[in-house]
């Protein structure tokens, strides 16, 4: 009798575990990609792709903070599928244009919670969905990406702080090069921002990032365990901070709160994406974190003006030929202004040195600086005028700043030095896109982390940093920087537009290059860099070095100040992520081709068969015979193309090629 009640028990249990188990597969609109979403135990998903298993089921969940897991045991309540296909403006991007295409699966989880799926024909991505109307915290979050394998995995590992002291690498820049290695070999210490790639087999690569990060502390993967998986990691919201950092600009996290995020109402989380390619150039040539960004919050953007700005702060105010001493003074702004002007650049940055400092007050101007002279100075001439601001500076007095200078007539900021992405500081940079639109000025994000969506939701914010960018040539010589120019547009591109700062005249070969802060260099040829304004997303692009340089430079200077910044259409025509690109943009009835290499030499073939009319003609800039040995050895020269679509062109080590096709 007793045997045949555990036997009751025992089939009972399995019929009940049986019924709660559901299954959900969701593909892609061409069918080659398809999820399958599993909810018991745990919830979990894969990926496979034509058949092939290319991400094993991983599980997700969130944790509240007391104690409840959405995921855990959950219990369905239904479930809905629907098709989309549907077309997304996008002005200020690579393209005025996006299709918006993919399947979804919703699912409603009888504790007022939900998931979202969506199988792109590029990937599958899925956030987490609250419904409660009662305010919560979010205590953690599990994520974990499974892999069939120890794959090789291409990564950025956050910079500053201790190995496995999580706390102390939370303050960090987004600035890195890349680490390329199997999973098992990464540092199990040290965290990975996103975007990351890695290889799941057969030629293909995941790139992992997110979209739509909002309210919401940013997504850290690591490999603490060492295994064929990455997880993830979230700084916990900040309990006390305080004012420090460079120049008592920013604000340091001295202890932290047992969540990471505070959740007070409905709302949608973060999307976790895995962007999918069968070749590099599709990674290159993905708009899914565009797409699964918010939509546009700016109802009228006619008044965001995106374009060009001459710099100082990169070529240290080093300007010559001139007949008072430069710096940060009103006579070298009216003279980068006076530049700008002449070449139909639209904007001038003060950079840092403006404002006091150490006071971190924005209402208080160096003596040598009248900005409202240089305002109405720069207006007569078209030019208009952006200001740097410290983050604490900035933050502190937001609206009133705002206000300010914009009713003085400034078009807009450059913030810098927030170097944090917890839920704290993703607020700051949302809360400040929303009080600079009000005022009707644009935004330049520097010192923070990727867009992931923010550029759709806020068009006024046209740059981010986040990136290794050619700042770093002023003091960095142990980076490959030409190895990782060609890796960025296949993976920090996928999440959005960045602030890199190209544009220098002082080209070195392999071995010539050294750091130099006053008259600074970059590594590789001077058509690299030229390369680098078609290949780069910069709606707000800067022209990095000073104005006397680019007048004794005047054909390059005639191509960068007269490229576009944002763009009708866009191809990535080929490539390989550390090796080579070559990208092709257009505007109105122009067309831009860009290449650049790493350090290796290489004879290309650029195929311009997606041109719709033939017989047009190309201006090339290409590197010279003797770029090899001196980095500025370019040749320009003009070709017809009449009936071919191949053009053969050298590029030289560190080299590339710019050309303009009408």
């Amino acid at each position: 009798m007793r045997k045949l009640k555990m036997t009751l028990l025992c089939s009972l249990f399995l019929i009940t575990t049986a019924y709660a188990q559901k299954q959900f597969t969701l593909t892609s609109p061409n069918g080659r990609i398809s999820t399958t979403i599993n909810i018991g135990e745990k919830i979990t998903y894969d990926i496979t792709h034509d058949g092939q298993s290319v991400l094993s089921p991983s599980p997700i969940s969130l944790m509240l903070s007391d104690g409840e897991v959405w995921g855990d045991n959950a219990k369905l309540s239904k479930s809905n599928k629907r098709s989309v296909n549907e077309t997304i403006l996008s002005p200020f991007y690579k393209k005025d244009k996006i299709q918006d295409t993919y399947n979804e699966l919703k699912l409603t989880f009888k504790k007022q919670w939900g998931l979202e799926f969506r199988a792109y024909d590029d990937g599958i991505a899925y956030r987490f969905i609250n419904q409660r109307k009662k305010p919560f915290n979010i205590q953690s979050e599990e994520v974990n990406y499974q892999f069939n394998d120890d794959a090789m995995a291409t990564v950025p590992y956050v910079r500053p702080g201790k190995d496995g002291d999580y706390e102390s690498q939370f303050m960090n820049s987004f600035e890195n090069a890349y680490t390329t290695d199997r999973l098992s070999k990464l540092n199990k210490g040290r965290m990975m921002f996103l975007p990351l790639v890695v290889e799941v087999g057969n030629g293909k690569k995941i790139c992992i990032t997110e979209s739509d990060l909002e309210s919401y502390p940013g997504l850290y993967l690591t490999n603490a365990n060492g295994n064929n998986s990455l997880t993830g990691k979230q700084a916990q919201y900040p309990k006390v901070t305080k004012q420090g950092g460079h120049n008592m600009l920013q604000m340091q996290v001295q202890q932290r709160e047992h969540y990471i995020a505070k959740v007070n109402g409905p709302r949608t989380f973060p999307w976790r994406i895995a962007l999918l390619s069968t070749t590099d150039k599709d990674l290159a040539n993905s708009d899914m974190t565009y797409k699964l960004g918010a939509a546009s919050r700016v109802a009228d953007i006619s008044w965001i003006k995106p374009g060009k700005v001459a710099w100082d702060w990169w070529n240290n105010w080093n300007i010559d030929g001139v007949d008072f001493v430069s710096g940060i003074n009103n006579a070298t702004y009216k003279y980068y202004i006076d530049f700008a002007a002449a070449h139909g650049i639209e904007y001038v940055i003060l950079d840092e040195g403006w404002a006091v400092n150490l006071k971190a007050d924005l209402m208080q101007v160096v003596k040598e600086i009248d900005i409202k002279e240089l305002v109405d100075y720069g207006a007569k001439k078209n030019v208009g005028i952006i200001l740097w601001a410290g983050f604490h500076a900035f933050n502190r007095d937001m609206e009133n700043i705002c206000k300010h200078y914009a009713d003085i007539g400034v078009k807009g900021f450059k913030v810098d030095f927030m170097d944090r992405d917890d839920q704290e500081m993703v607020d700051f940079n949302y809360r400040a896109a929303e009080t600079c639109a009000k005022h009707k000025l644009i935004l330049d994000l520097h010192g923070t982390y990727k867009p992931a969506g923010m550029n759709r939701t806020y068009p006024n914010v046209l740059n981010f940093e986040g990136v290794h960018g050619l700042e770093q040539m002023k003091w960095s010589p142990a980076v490959d920087q030409m190895k990782y120019d060609v890796i960025i547009p296949f993976i920090r591109q996928v999440a959005g537009p960045m602030d890199y700062t190209q544009g220098a005249m002082r080209n070195a070969a392999k071995g010539n290059y050294y750091p130099c802060n006053s008259e600074p260099m970059s590594q590789g040829t001077r058509c690299h860099q030229l390369a680098m304004y078609v290949i780069l997303e910069s709606p707000f692009n800067m022209l990095c070095d000073a104005p006397s340089n680019y007048m004794r430079e005047p054909e390059s200077l005639d191509f960068i100040a007269n490229i576009p910044t944002v763009w009708d259409e866009s191809i990535t025509l080929d490539g390989k992520i550390g090796e080579y690109i070559v990208t092709a943009r257009r505007h109105g009835n122009t067309w831009y081709v860009g290449g650049m290499t790493n350090w290796d030499a290489r004879d290309i073939e650029v195929d311009l068969s997606f041109l719709k009319e033939k017989g047009k003609t190309v201006t090339l800039f290409k590197d010279g015979i003797n770029a090899h040995r001196s980095g500025r050895d370019y040749k320009k020269e003009n070709i017809k193309l009449n009936d071919k679509d191949k053009v053969k062109i050298h590029l030289a080590p560190g080299g590339g090629f710019a050309m303009k096709i009408e």
